[in-house]
């Protein structure tokens, strides 16, 4: 695996962390950043990928975007792009004044997350 691959992935990881880990939290959770993590980590999985791949990263937070350049390498993935779509919109939603998460949105977006996650683990050859 390239090194810069293995970048992304671990801080594809320390997003998934961050998503389980304040999933959690009963005192004063952050469920925006539950939504804002979960999206970067199916980001990074899928630059992983594309990094893997010999593909140029491009700075885009926009899942579905990300979705059709990786598609070639992982067609199968197109399966994720309604999960992805919901995540895309939380790389920046809810992270200004305006608009916040809720539990039930937050849950969703670790859901949608772990679904991606383990999909683009196996793609990498891990797990």
């Amino acid at each position: 695996m390239k090194p810069l691959t293995t970048e992304w992935i671990t801080k594809a990881e320390g997003d998934y962390s961050i998503v389980e880990r304040e999933s959690r939290v009963r005192l004063n959770p952050s469920y925006d950043g539950v939504c804002f993590h979960a999206q970067q980590c199916a980001e990074k999985y899928i630059k992983a990928r594309l990094c893997e791949s010999g593909v140029r990263v491009e700075k885009v937070h926009d899942l579905n975007a990300l979705l059709d350049q990786v598609l070639p390498m992982e067609p199968l993935w197109e399966a994720y792009r309604r999960e992805l779509s919901y995540l895309s919109d939380y790389a920046v939603n809810f992270r200004y004044p305006g608009d916040s998460a809720d539990r039930k949105t937050a849950l969703q977006a670790r859901s949608f997350c772990r679904e991606f996650r383990k999909a683009a683990r196996a793609a990498l050859g891990l797990d």
